[in-house]
């Protein structure tokens, strides 16, 4: 497969997060890379959820390997860090449920193995500025990467890709939280995935050179109809047992807004780059 268009590299900006947690379970989720320019230069982060790294004994960030610069699908690489959550760097909000580490100490960590990883990291150009912001509409088709319920293509190590709309408009700031909603079939696993919304330009040609795509925001949550018809939101679980029998997702997930994630960005390089 050549890698020749937007939705063909989104498959390449996702890296597959196994865990196993204090209590023995095994988890999975998503993570994502991106790259992004500041004053010393550009810097590719892997980016996740807090809850996906905290109460983690170990885990493990799954990559394609790379030949002649070309995905090597297949071919799986495998880094394994204990004490999991002494490598990321949280947000300073505590209450901000993202996490990054930086990619260039585990891409030289592979290479001192002879391994270079395939990938293609999301520019942090494509976080909508607050006029591109106001250019959305209410109603917007979005796209999201990862491994909902741990499912991906194990043999090809491809993520899934999955479609949806916004639920609310990205202009506003859902419970005055930099978050909206998205109308999506949300799962375990997904947690940590990245979501875009993609355009088609009518009047343009069909293909990439017609289509305008943003990164959105980070799924962070789902929500759930309990047994008393509350509906409340809670963390997209790193474990892949999914609700309780009384729980029921409702196809609505909480998505984090890209900014708070070039947030997180810019307090690790004032601390860690300056």
């Amino acid at each position: 497969m050549e890698i020749d268009s937007i939705a063909k590299r989104l498959l390449f900006c996702t890296v597959r997060v196994d865990t196993e947690l204090e209590d023995g379970s095994a988890g999975s989720g998503t993570a994502f890379i991106i790259t992004h320019s500041h004053a010393k230069g550009t810097t590719p982060f892997i980016v996740t959820n807090r809850h996906l790294v905290e109460g983690v004994r170990r885990g493990g960030l799954v990559f394609t390997q790379a030949r002649d610069g070309k995905p090597a699908f297949g071919q799986r690489f495998q880094l394994n860090i204990d004490d999991f959550p002494a490598a990321w760097f949280f947000h300073p909000d505590p209450e901000v449920d993202l996490a990054i580490v930086p990619l260039r100490p585990l891409e030289r960590a592979a290479r001192e193995l002879g391994i270079d990883l395939y990938y293609h990291a999301i520019d942090s150009a494509s976080i909508p500025d607050a006029a591109a912001t106001r250019g959305f509409d209410a109603l917007e088709d979005v796209l999201f990467v990862g491994y909902p319920s741990g499912m991906w293509d194990e043999v090809n190590l491809m993520p899934i890709l999955r479609r949806g709309t916004t639920a609310t408009p990205l202009e506003l700031d859902f419970e005055g939280q930099k978050q909206f909603l998205i109308d999506a079939a949300v799962y375990p696993g997904s947690s940590g995935s990245p979501v875009f919304v993609m355009r088609d330009d009518p009047l343009r040609p069909r293909g990439d050179g017609a289509r305008s795509i943003w990164f959105a925001g980070v799924v962070a949550a789902v929500f759930f109809r309990e047994e008393a018809n509350q509906i409340v939101p809670g963390p997209v679980p790193a474990h892949n047992a999914g609700p309780s029998v009384a729980s029921e997702m409702i196809d609505l997930g909480l998505i984090i807004k890209s900014e708070s994630v070039r947030e997180v960005i810019d307090a690790f390089v004032r601390n860690w780059l300056s």
